[in-house]
């Protein structure tokens, strides 16, 4: 397959991702073609596209409150 007339500014981001990844910019097409027609892209939800983000970077640590100090806004209710 080939592309022709491909926007330089994409191209030069093309090679940065492609680098970055350590791959060759054939392969990094082939990587985003396939991730962005997925049939199950629908599907996967907001925290699994947040992994699948994050998880080649060693994922992230957040602190999460215990449940018994969080308070509820209960100002929607409030009329």
């Amino acid at each position: 397959m080939t592309i022709s007339n491909l926007d330089e500014d994409v191209e030069r981001k093309l090679r940065a991702r492609a680098a970055s990844n350590g791959r060759s910019i054939e392969v990094e097409a082939q990587a985003i073609l396939k991730d962005a027609l997925r049939e199950d892209q629908e599907e996967r939800g907001l925290a699994t596209a947040i992994h699948e983000l994050v998880a080649p970077y060693g994922g992230i640590e957040l602190d999460v409150p215990p449940r018994d100090e969080l308070v509820p806004d209960t100002s929607i209710f409030d009329e």
